[in-house]
């Protein structure tokens, strides 16, 4: 492709290239540069491109995408821009010839409940016939390739590159988990959604949005569009205040769900027991009776969720029911570990406070004598929710075992004392245990019949991030383990 055909669509200000070149790929990471390359310098969250503009050209870009102006000596290899990374999203869409076009996209943002959500809406896809990737937090799925997760929402080209191989195999829809850091730095610019999903806002990243309004700005940029006209439907949790708020925004369609008798997707019949949830669902389109084998009332919500969401996109009744019958677990979403010891043992992803509050809630009502709680909580993130999260299983539990998350570069025992603040404050009997390992047997060892232990916090991990760097680490591995070693599963 000539650099002339990429640059035709882009916002460029200022180029001294010759755009008769040709371009053989797009890059922003110096590390996938090779001759022919249009390499576009970020000034990322960690790592500042710009300064790795001297590798890239020695491994043969054939220019420089940047919102800077072009230093003297680059003038002939520079191509400035107003934004950079719309313009690797336009960019991209040109050089991948336009797949998102040919697929249908639904966008599902929110604190808690994008991944289950997502999976649910992917498997009522999927009984109506509709061949859809998945993109979020444990992996990236398209055309029967599955990838390991690097973030929540990849970076635009990466996502076009996985929707052209998604078209390639026959693939019609995309659902895709949309992160606030995603919508705030614009790795989604120009999408336009055919739907788009609101689950609900609790605290988390505020060390990266500073308040809950800037959090909130972030994921309202889904649903004002960015870049694009706002999505076809507007499916919104009503539950959620600042769910409520978003439907001030005018949309060419929205539907609105939740446990409150006001939305227009609503259950109007729910029992649950040990084994899963059974609900009667009313809906514009009629009468929903689905039963399923996820537990608790967030589950409730993200089932309902993905109704409105088939419903939105013009499904069948019967293949929705079909498609959230098919679902039988989400990978270290209160997920079970059964080595045939008499309590029950999940494992959940919940690293906020209200997602354990959730999870937590869920727990008690399957617990018939004490509910154990294993949580910590992640370094170099929001150190406020740290206290909130340790009243959370101070409040909820009866036995807290605390210990490490992911540290990172932080000081695990001072991140341990943030949580314990909230912890005290509860009265719960409680021991802190730096090692995860260790603290995970102590909370199995500390279980009897009838009890059940949550592990929370890393869910479907498979690693542990501290100082010195990634560990293999998984805690269903680990409990499966330990149990074993207990004297269960034989």
């Amino acid at each position: 492709m000539k650099l002339a055909d990429l640059l035709r669509d882009l916002p460029v200000l200022r180029a001294g290239v010759d755009t008769a070149a040709d371009v053989s790929s797009l890059a922003y990471n110096s590390r996938e540069v090779k001759p022919g390359t249009l390499f576009f310098a970020i000034h990322g969250e960690k790592a500042d491109g710009h300064v790795y503009i001297p590798q890239a050209l020695e491994r043969g870009a054939v220019a420089v995408v940047s919102e800077r102006v072009a230093p003297p000596d680059l003038a002939s290899r520079w191509i400035q821009v107003a934004a950079t990374r719309r313009a690797l999203a336009d960019a991209g869409r040109i050089f991948f010839g336009h797949p998102e076009q040919h697929l249908r996209l639904i966008g599902i943002t929110g604190t808690n409940g994008k991944t289950t959500t997502s999976y649910l809406v992917e498997s009522v896809l999927g009984a109506a016939g509709i061949r859809s990737g998945v993109f979020g937090t444990i992996e990236y799925r398209m055309g029967g390739r599955t990838r390991e997760a690097t973030n929540t929402t990849p970076e635009s080209l990466d996502l076009l590159s996985y929707f052209a191989e998604l078209v390639k195999a026959g693939g019609k829809a995309a659902v895709m988990e949309v992160s606030s850091h995603a919508l705030a730095q614009e790795r989604v610019w120009g999408f336009h959604y055919a739907v788009g999903v609101f689950t609900n806002l609790t605290q988390d990243h505020l060390d990266y949005h500073k308040d809950f309004e800037h959090y909130f700005q972030a994921k309202r940029r889904l649903f004002e569009g960015l870049g694009g006209p706002p999505p076809d439907w507007a499916v919104i949790n009503t539950d959620d205040m600042w769910g409520k708020r978003l439907l001030e925004l005018p949309y060419p369609h929205s539907l609105t769900y939740g446990l409150n008798g006001e939305a227009q997707v609503r259950p109007q019949q729910v029992a649950s027991n040990p084994k899963g949830t059974e609900a009667v669902i009313e809906t514009p389109a009629g009468k929903l009776r689905v039963v399923s084998r996820l537990l608790g009332r967030a589950n409730l919500q993200n089932i309902l969720a993905a109704v409105a969401t088939g419903v939105a996109m013009g499904i069948a009744s019967s293949k929705i029911e079909e498609g959230i019958a098919q679902i039988q677990t989400v990978p270290g979403r209160f997920e079970q570990i059964d080595e045939g010891q008499p309590f029950l043992v999940v494992v959940d992803y919940a690293h906020t406070d209200d997602a354990l509050k959730n999870a937590l809630r869920t727990a008690r009502e399957l617990t018939r004598d004490r509910l154990i709680v294993l949580f910590g909580c992640g370094g170099e993130r929001d150190r406020t929710k740290r206290p909130l999260m340790g009243e959370a299983a101070g409040s909820l539990a009866d036995f807290v075992v605390l210990t490490s998350d992911n540290p990172r570069s932080e000081d695990p025992l001072l991140i341990l004392a943030d949580a314990m603040v909230g912890l005290q404050r509860t009265g719960k009997p409680y021991i802190a245990e730096v090692d995860r390992g260790l603290a995970i047997r102590r909370a199995l060892e500390e279980a009897r019949e009838g009890d059940v232990v949550v592990l929370a916090g890393k869910g479907h991990e498979t690693y542990q991030i501290l100082k010195d760097g990634k560990i293999d680490f998984d805690d269903r591995v680990v409990a499966h383990k330990i149990l074993a070693e207990m004297g269960y599963g034989k």
